[in-house]
């Protein structure tokens, strides 16, 4: 007989040390360089990360906006 929990399996994101890292941030805003962000999450940014933002709504936050030219990305507090 299988264990249950070995049925139950969460997805895991390659954002979610950053997903992480944003909710327990207790600012209102917070920018991140792609750098620092691959360095949280272990991979570097790449255009999957416009599909995969959508997950941080369930941490409070979301990607406000996304330079190419800066190589940043703005978090904002879900109000």
């Amino acid at each position: 007989m299988q264990d249950d929990k070995a049925l139950v399996r969460r997805y895991i994101s390659k954002y979610d040390s950053l997903w992480e890292y944003i909710g327990k941030c207790c600012e209102r805003e917070i920018t991140l360089t792609y750098d620092e962000i691959a360095k949280i999450c272990g991979v570097p940014i790449d255009h999957s990360f416009l599909t995969y933002k959508k997950e941080l709504d369930s941490y409070g936050y979301r990607a406000e906006k996304i330079s190419m030219k800066d190589k940043t990305v703005r978090f904002v507090k879900n109000e």
